[in-house]
């Protein structure tokens, strides 16, 4: 069986995502290179990818839409990676001109290699990408614009900054990344294994969600976020396309309330385009859908009623 990235596989058939390379920082304090200025930032994105979905939620709730620019790639991407077209909630580049993305990567850094990924931060004063971490990004967004949007929500809040180290981890090895290790593995013995950890891993996340509204209890950290995009693409996408099929999230009692109770929380629903996700995957990943073709369902009930504010 082929591998969708070749060079992220091993050969026992897992796949072995490729590490992000550019780490630098926005600050607010001067202790960076890149000082937290309005205009001066713009973030590459796309709208399928669940990795790129957590900086737009971030943008979006620390009001930073105004101050960080934002451009849609295509979600069909082929051989020459993820480009700038005009087409429904994607367009061209209009900072920059580019027709790839691959070409932010090549400005910074002209011996790269690597696969082109979204996220991607920009510094449109010195041409160049900042990160392209969802992770590094995220935290950015939550402190480093405050005293530009006087936003003062916090989503990674220091009393609880080691558990959430913690279960991120959990949550990026087992369910984020774990359902690309099912869908992405070329071997049955890869696939199994990877399967049994997603699903091990998801009832203990209904367990844990069984008694409290979020995962650390009342208040929404960037934990619910970072679960809340691999929930939310999993019975369109990663239950059929990903063979993550032993149960689907509407399966699970608490964690489709919760996924609903976050849809439903102000702004994220225009974050989330069903249309973009369904294309991307079933459409570019042709190794794994060769006919291309795009399922129309499923119908899901995202907006009504979910009960969880009985734990607030």
């Amino acid at each position: 069986m082929s591998a969708q990235f070749p060079n992220e596989q091993t050969e026992d058939g897992v796949f072995d995502r490729q590490d992000d390379l550019f780490r630098n920082w926005v600050t607010d304090d001067g202790r960076s290179e890149y000082p937290a200025e309005p205009d001066r930032y713009h973030l590459y994105v796309s709208l399928a990818c669940p990795w790129a979905h957590r900086t737009i939620i971030a943008r979006k709730l620390k009001g930073l839409e105004d101050i960080i620019g934002m451009t849609v790639v295509d979600p069909i991407r082929d051989h020459r990676g993820w480009a700038f077209k005009n087409g429904p909630g994607h367009s061209v580049d209009p900072i920059n001109g580019f027709e790839f993305l691959s070409e932010a990567y090549t400005a910074t850094d002209p011996t790269y290699q690597s696969r082109v990924t979204v996220p991607v931060l920009w510094d449109s004063q010195s041409r160049l990408i900042v990160n392209n971490s969802e992770d590094d990004i995220m935290r950015m967004f939550n402190q480093a614009f405050n005293r530009l949007t006087n936003n003062q929500t916090e989503f990674y809040p220091k009393v609880l900054r080691t558990e959430i180290d913690q279960l991120n981890t959990i949550i990026y090895e087992h369910v984020n990344n774990g359902v690309y290790k099912a869908g992405f593995a070329s071997t049955q013995g890869a696939y199994e294994n990877a399967v049994a950890i997603v699903f091990e891993t998801l009832g203990e996340l209904e367990s844990r969600l069984s008694n409290q509204r979020y995962l650390f209890g009342s208040q929404i950290v960037e934990t619910d976020w970072k679960l809340f995009v691999t929930l939310i693409r999993f019975d369109a996408v990663y239950h059929g396309h990903f063979k993550c099929n032993i149960r689907r999230i509407t399966d699970y009692p608490n964690i489709w309330a919760y996924l609903k109770d976050l849809y439903q929380y102000k702004g994220i629903a225009e974050t989330v385009n069903f249309d973009h996700i369904k294309r991307h995957y079933y459409i570019t990943h042709d190794d794994i859908n060769p006919t291309g073709i795009v399922p129309v369902g499923p119908v899901q009930d995202l907006v009504s009623s979910h009960d969880r504010e009985r734990f607030s």
